[in-house]
């Protein structure tokens, strides 16, 4: 190969260092393949080589060598294209690149059209010394080397993140706003004081009534700081594809996706992302079932209770007129009984008054549905009216239970679990004694050793099986004994109302689910926790307790026994 010895090369020098590429396993590893060393060690080479020239030292501080898209290898690539740089100078090819076709694209290919001489130091190869049959084998081998070691290194972090999310700890290197990082322990959540009482403030809002857009423009006029800026105001270096404006201010999509989080509620959801492998860097979107959810991780924000009403109102097609912040009282509650569409607030002016009043959405649409009017004031008083009285049934079923106790109510479905465990011990005993019997007609000869020996399988298989069985119950029957107190929490959330004389949009969201007009003198209202009311009622009679309601539906009840 003809060598132009006068020639001077302008080199530029290549430094990489990547936080996942295993280098960093090691004090010793670190040290040597530090970006300051890479650097003396090139300049300590490059110091008696009269016939090269260092013009730039191009440096990716923290990039992977899976891929070639670093910043100051595409900066070193232009200044090759421009003729700047004509040499090419690194410790070796693992600081090159560990990606092997791409890495033996440019070394074999790309930068000996271009005249660019590529030298790696450690691995002894200089191009300018041309190629021998070793370096035809050796330096593709190399390659093949890294590129395997990338690969590994990919595996084993992936493995690792996997392991860590499945023990509740955090691995994001950003968390949710309104949680900070504990100090002591950076895969641990805390709530942060400032952003948490944010958050809190915006379920609040959503379950008065205000929609998402609303509550953003309120927090707007507060001045209160975005997540966006928040995280960078705390010294983050948080960055975001959805900043559109100097300042990133709140929009309904961000207060969306925080009603949404269930991070508030105490639950990590982690591993939503993944990429196919460690070469292609576009991520997808994991099938839900295969999210790695640790339920109770951390403190919770927001009541389960509340989270769970505020999922339903976003489920809801209610919006606001352009005069108001709230949604009305009844919005995406009032349905029509006969098509099960939402029913329309509509305003008309008569003799110069207004008056408000509900419709079937589907007759005011298309009149495929009769109107089922009925005036908004005649409407909310019904509702008022009603839900007074379900309260007062409460609180007379509250009384009944605090006044007979709860235990009974447990001991209806512990005792058939009693009964069922003392049959199953039976049924051990009785295998027991069986295989005991079976020894001794073998031994007596009534059976055959071929008999027993089946016989005997036959005999452990059932015992297994009824002591797998006893231990199931008596966990079920722990389960249930834990559960007891909280079984009538429901009870409260409506007595916590027993003084309401005004409807608000948070009474009506947290105690009713839906109201069917069937017309004005016939509204039929699904509470919340209905099923759990039926139950209550269901269940009173086997303990003694006769209930029966009067021509106004008020609950009479009488207690002959308490069991």
């Amino acid at each position: 190969m003809y060598q132009n010895f006068n020639k001077i090369y302008r080199a530029a020098i290549y430094v990489r260092l990547s936080k996942e590429d295993g280098d960093l396993s090691s004090s010793a590893k670190m040290e040597s393949n530090s970006i300051s060393n890479q650097k003396a060690l090139i300049l300590d080479f490059l110091k008696d080589k009269k016939d090269i020239e260092v013009v730039s030292v191009r440096v990716d501080d923290g990039y992977s060598g899976s891929n070639f898209e670093r910043p100051a290898f595409q900066a070193m690539l232009e200044d090759i294209r421009r003729g700047i740089v004509d040499c090419v100078v690194v410790k070796d090819l693992s600081r090159f690149g560990r990606e092997y076709i791409d890495s033996g694209k440019y070394i074999e290919r790309l930068f000996p059209a271009l005249g660019v001489r590529f030298i790696a130091i450690n691995d002894n190869y200089d191009s300018l010394q041309g190629k021998n049959q070793a370096d035809e084998i050796i330096i593709p081998f190399k390659n093949l080397i890294n590129d395997a070691y990338c690969r590994d290194i990919s595996i084993k972090i992936r493995s690792n993140l996997e392991i860590k999310r499945k023990k509740g700890e955090c691995v994001t290197p950003f968390v949710a706003f309104g949680y900070q990082k504990v100090k002591a322990d950076k895969h641990k959540l805390e709530i942060d004081p400032v952003a948490g009482s944010v958050v809190q403030d915006i379920f609040k809002m959503k379950l008065q009534g205000m929609s998402q857009d609303a509550i953003a423009n309120r927090l707007n006029e507060l001045g209160v700081l975005s997540p966006f800026e928040y995280k960078i105001s705390s010294g983050s270096h948080y960055e975001t594809g959805f900043r559109q404006k100097e300042q990133a201010l709140w929009s309904s999509v961000t207060v969306r996706r925080i009603l949404e989080n269930e991070v508030y509620i105490g639950n990590l959801v982690q591993g939503k992302r993944t990429t196919p492998n460690h070469k292609v860097k576009q991520s997808y979107v994991k099938p839900e079932d295969d999210w790695i959810r640790i339920e109770k991780n951390h403190e919770p924000l927001v009541s389960e209770r509340d989270f769970e009403i505020v999922q339903r109102l976003l489920g809801m097609d209610t919006r606001t007129s352009p005069d108001q912040k709230q949604v009305y009282l009844l919005s995406g509650i009032a349905v029509c009984a006969d098509c099960g569409a939402p029913m329309t607030r509509k305003v008309s002016t008569v003799a110069g008054k207004k008056y408000a009043y509900y419709l079937c959405s589907t007759n005011k649409e298309t009149k495929r549905c009769s109107s089922h009017r009925i005036p908004e004031k005649d409407l909310e008083n019904v509702v008022l009216v009603m839900l007074k009285q379900h309260i007062h049934n409460i609180m007379h079923l509250k009384r009944v239970l605090e006044f007979i106790g709860t235990v009974p109510f447990q001991e209806i479905n512990v005792k058939k679990l009693q009964d069922r465990l003392e049959k199953k011990k039976m049924e051990t005993e009785r295998c027991k004694e069986l295989r005991m019997m079976l020894y001794s007609d073998m031994k007596e000869g009534i059976v055959s050793k071929e008999d027993y020996v089946e016989l005997h399988a036959a005999y452990g298989k059932r015992l297994r099986n009824a002591e797998e069985s006893i231990r199931a119950i008596q966990k079920e029957m722990d389960n249930m004994l834990e559960k007891a107190d909280a079984s009538n929490t429901w009870l409260d959330y409506f007595v916590k109302y027993q003084d309401i004389e005004v409807l608000t949009r948070t009474v009506i969201v947290e105690l009713i689910r839906e109201i069917r007009v069937h017309d004005k003198k016939n509204i039929e209202i699904i509470f919340d926790f209905n099923d759990c009311y039926q139950a209550l009622l269901t269940q009173l009679p086997a303990m003694g307790v006769e209930v029966a309601a009067d021509p106004d539906n008020n609950l009479q009840v009488k207690i002959k026994e308490v069991v």
